[in-house]
């Protein structure tokens, strides 16, 4: 209909300027008829003849013009209607998906439920994956500085390892072809795909299939390496640079895609210093958009239950002004790139780390203090899809815990039970199977490693060792042993007495001085605990940032020993619960009345933290 609308409006433009040139004619016979009229009375009759018969030529037209623009009105109310109709709401079968947030308006029901089905399965957008080109471009969000650089001929040549399980076909093929894209074909020796023993049918004969059509353009470039039996992400690894035979070693998630000259500042930075691990900056690919959000170079850095995290590099990194650098980092993320030889030297990863977690951080503190170091390439980067959940399992925390305990036993030295406090453990005996240890700790007497304190004083001064604390845990109420002590709604400065979860928001920590520390612990210097405080006035205790609470100098040193009430030291108020108008308890501070606390694990043996302590 629109396309109807647009040619009769086109018509009647032509009528219009067909009008416009027959009243310029008139004019111009009029004129010559009037000059005519002396001389040739007959050439005068036969003008105005002429003239008579534009006239009435001009008002059919008109007519033409009146009846055009009155059937002008309908074809476009029926187009209105027709657009309204293509714009009718699709009903949302969805609306709680993170899928559908800000994605997916247009789609009809049975592409809604298809596309949340592989989002399901995948925790990205398989759907739009699928429906995008394989070559698809992505902006270029290296620093302006990078794209200048100019990068040696003789290079070392790479193999890419790329680790997957149960991936959508698509974003594995994507991730192939913008490797062969965008690296030069001189440098890249191989890629090694290792499948990890996905149950997705479409990663066995129809993966095999795009790899024959890879292999018609580059013979062999592809191969292909698959677990009988799930491994987890370390042996995955493992299994792609043991068969790998480039210079360097690239290991890589498979949901991924490369940037322009993303490999020459790493293989170059390498044939400078064969010691250096290197990790590219990523950036994000939204799991439901398939858009890139662009991410600033930082260090790849943990905490003390050796969660990985980023953080700012160390200040001499600044203060060059220039962000095309290489900065070092106490870590590295689970993307790496390394000598080949070298990476076996030192000890590649350790096998003994289960499923996921806690192997990248393993290696950064070992590569540390066995002779290499660790950088950041901010001129290599990869965007690299975050998914909304991974395929591996629902809860790895209890798979990162159990791997953290392991680094720390090999490399932590007396430091080693600050991962036992960040996991609200005991000090010993915490009843978790953490492998066989025996080798790590042989390969790091034959590499001849530093200890750890060095790693802590040179490496990573920012991690703060937990030391004078007298106890942690949740702090339960002898009134009623099933209540423990809160941190509250937060946003909010008023802790709670809640149902015992023994989850972060319950985490307690008594210092030897008097502070209390309540929703957990931070691991870093730069950060700020949240102390108890009592006001002095009111029933209700306050929680607030250490550091503002002693600017303010609010009361917030108490006196506790196991099974022994909480005395605040100013106001000798003491923090109780007492049973509120709305039947349930509250926490409160008030005169003592004989109530008592016990927190989870006292340190008896002070030793055990004051070690650590007189080392630094």
């Amino acid at each position: 209909m629109r396309s109807g609308w647009i040619k009769g409006s086109l018509l009647a433009f032509a009528v219009a300027a067909t009008l416009l040139y027959l009243g310029s004619i008139k004019r111009e016979v009029h004129t010559h008829s009037e000059g005519l009229q002396k001389a040739h009375y007959n050439d005068s009759i036969r003008g105005n003849g002429m003239l008579k018969r534009m006239d009435k030529m001009e008002t059919n037209i008109n007519k033409l013009l009146d009846l055009m623009n009155k059937l002008e009105k309908e074809p476009v109310n029926q187009n209105n209607a027709e657009v309204k109709k293509e714009k009718k709401v699709v009903r949302k079968l969805y609306p709680n998906s993170y899928l559908f947030t800000k994605w997916g308006d247009e789609l009809s029901e049975e592409e809604q439920k298809e596309a949340e089905t592989l989002f399901q399965s995948y925790g990205y957008n398989a759907f739009l994956s699928d429906r995008l080109p394989l070559n698809r471009e992505i902006p270029d969000t290296r620093p302006r500085s990078c794209a200048e650089k100019k990068y040696p001929e003789e290079l070392p040549s790479i193999s890419i390892v790329l680790i997957y399980l149960d991936e959508a076909l698509s974003i594995i093929k994507r991730a192939v072809r913008s490797l062969i894209d965008k690296t030069p074909a001189r440098l890249l020796k191989e890629i090694i795909l290792v499948d990890d023993h996905s149950s997705n049918e479409d990663l066995k004969e129809k993966l095999d299939d795009y790899i024959s059509s890879i292999h018609e353009e580059r013979p062999g470039l592809v191969k292909k390496v698959r677990h009988s039996e799930q491994l987890g992400l370390t042996q995955a690894r493992l299994s792609g640079w043991q068969i790998a035979t480039g210079d360097v070693v690239a290991i890589l998630d498979a949901h991924i895609e490369v940037h322009i000259q993303w490999a020459e500042p790493l293989l170059a930075r390498i044939k400078e210093d064969r010691t250096v691990i290197l990790t590219p900056v990523f950036d994000k690919v939204n799991y439901d958009d398939l858009t890139l959000t662009p991410y600033m170079a930082a260090a790849d850095a943990f905490d003390w239950a050796l969660w990985c995290m980023y953080e700012s590099f160390r200040p001499e990194w600044y203060a060059l002004k220039d962000d095309s650098q290489p900065g070092k980092s106490p870590s590295i993320m689970g993307i790496l790139v390394a000598d080949r030889k070298f990476f076996g030297e030192i000890g590649s990863l350790d096998g003994g780390m289960k499923i996921y977690g806690g192997e990248n951080v393993e290696l950064g503190i070992r590569v540390w203090l066995c002779g290499g170091s660790i950088e950041v390439i901010p001129c290599s980067k990869i965007a690299h899809i975050e998914r909304a959940k991974k395929p591996y399992l629902l809860d790895f925390s209890k798979m990162v815990k159990r791997n953290a305990l392991r680094v720390a036993e090999v490399w932590m030295d007396e430091y080693k039970y600050n991962v036992n406090i960040a996991w609200n453990l005991p000090l010993e005996n915490h009843g978790i199977d953490i492998g066989d240890v025996s080798e790590r700790k042989k390969l790091r007497e034959r590499l001849n490693c530093k200890p750890f304190k060095w790693y802590l004083d040179n490496i990573y001064p920012q991690l703060d060792p937990l030391h004078n604390l007298l106890g942690y845990g949740a702090l339960m109420n002898n009134v009623k042993s099933d209540l423990c002590i809160d941190q509250g709604p937060t946003p909010g400065n008023t802790p709670i007495i809640y149902g015992c979860h023994f989850y972060g928001p319950q985490h307690c920590y008594y210092r030897n001085d008097g502070q209390l520390y309540i929703g957990g612990i931070k691991s870093h210097k730069y950060n700020s605990n949240r102390c108890l405080v009592d006001s002095g006035t009111g029933v209700y205790p306050g929680l607030y940032e250490c550091k503002t609470a002693k600017q303010k100098k609010f009361n917030m040193l108490w006196d506790f020993k196991q099974d022994g009430p909480i005395q605040n030291r100013a106001t000798k108020r003491c923090l109780e619960i007492v049973m509120a108008d709305h039947g349930y308890y509250t926490l409160v501070v008030q005169q003592c009345t004989g109530q008592t606390w016990k927190i989870q694990y006292v340190i008896k043996d002070q030793s055990m933290l004051g070690r650590a302590e007189t080392a630094r």
